[in-house]
């Protein structure tokens, strides 16, 4: 078995209970961080603090409706086959992707602990990175509500909360 899962149940300042599923692969030795049921409405923000760890490749955060519903999909990248070292946003609807956006701004530092903040603003989210640079990228699929937050790869989550 090449997974520890832990589940936990978080109720928010009056919103609905969501769930949280942490999970640390062994195998693969990425985290993944999972929270479903989660009511994000436009205007709301994510802030997320985390560490990066010493040896990362890359790491994502992905916000949709579910995994293969994804409005957002922020994926900072340490060595990218083109560009070396970029930040790639994407979207994902019916399990298919669509096209890229990289961003050369990379403020990301290996083994760094950082904070994000992600605004959903209907038409786009902005994406506030450590070194205040706002990345701002299209909601192709007109979500008014997220539903769905993903964390893995090479950032362990130490906390998050919603605004």
């Amino acid at each position: 078995m090449c997974e520890l899962v832990k589940g936990y149940n978080y109720g928010l300042h009056g919103r609905q209970h969501f769930t949280a599923l942490l999970t640390n692969s062994i195998c693969l030795s990425q985290e993944v961080f999972e929270v479903k049921n989660v009511d994000l409405k436009v205007g709301d923000k994510l802030k997320l603090k985390g560490k990066i760890s010493d040896d990362a490749s890359m790491f994502c955060i992905d916000m949709g409706k579910d995994s293969n519903e994804l409005a957002l999909h922020f994926n900072p990248r340490f060595h990218d086959d083109v560009a070396g070292t970029v930040i790639v946003c994407n979207s994902k609807r019916g399990g298919c992707w669509g096209s890229e956006h990289r961003d050369p701004n990379f403020p990301f530092v290996k083994g760094a602990t950082i904070k994000l903040t992600v605004k959903v603003l209907g038409d786009c989210f902005e994406i506030e990175l450590p070194n205040e640079h706002i990345v701002a990228f299209p909601n192709h699929l007109s979500l008014d509500k997220i539903t769905y937050i993903r964390v893995k790869g090479d950032l362990k989550v130490t906390s998050f909360k919603f605004e």
